[in-house]
């Protein structure tokens, strides 16, 4: 209920989980298979190729450009589950939300995982855009800046149909 205040979503729109890595691999098994395979940055979060392989979800790393950030292009209409840490582990880096919004928009009949796990360093959250695309989950956790690693906290916010599949 908190989290919705905070949010401005319904607690429909929320799911709490086992840190941010449990909805990380609920959303890989729910959502990406031989049909939808995953796509994610070569140089990101190192569980994404972790969790593709327990569930043998095929993937595609996509390398970063020169200067280490995500080319968006790579990620337009390739009708593959999307995963995006924003911004990126390690390098910090992060994309505007217009950016995001196009890579949602492009793909509508995949789901695009967005891993705020950092946002609070920097960066703007895409949960602004969660009412407005049927197929984005923004995840975040409590480990990072709010220190408070040892409870293994973590959510998901999306659309009620997301969230109701995921429990």
């Amino acid at each position: 209920k908190k989290l919705s205040e905070i949010y401005g979503v319904g607690p429909e729109n929320i799911i709490v989980t086992n840190g941010s890595d449990e909805v990380l691999n609920f959303l890989f098994m729910a959502f990406a298979d031989e049909k939808a395979p995953l796509v994610f940055p070569d140089i990101t979060y190192g569980f994404y190729p972790v969790f593709a392989k327990v569930n043998n979800i095929p993937y595609e790393e996509k390398p970063l450009n020169d200067d280490f950030s995500i080319n968006v292009e790579d990620y337009i209409g390739v009708n593959k589950t999307v995963v995006i840490a924003n911004p990126n582990a390690p390098t910090g880096i992060c994309l505007p939300i217009c950016e995001i919004e196009r890579i949602v928009a492009s793909n509508p009949n995949n789901i695009v995982i967005i891993d705020e796990a950092y946002v609070d360093f920097g960066g703007e959250s895409a949960v602004s855009l969660v009412p407005k695309y049927d197929n984005l989950i923004v995840t975040q956790t409590f480990s990072k800046s709010r220190s408070m690693a040892g409870a293994r906290l973590g959510f998901g916010i999306a659309n009620e149909k997301i969230i109701s599949d995921l429990n």
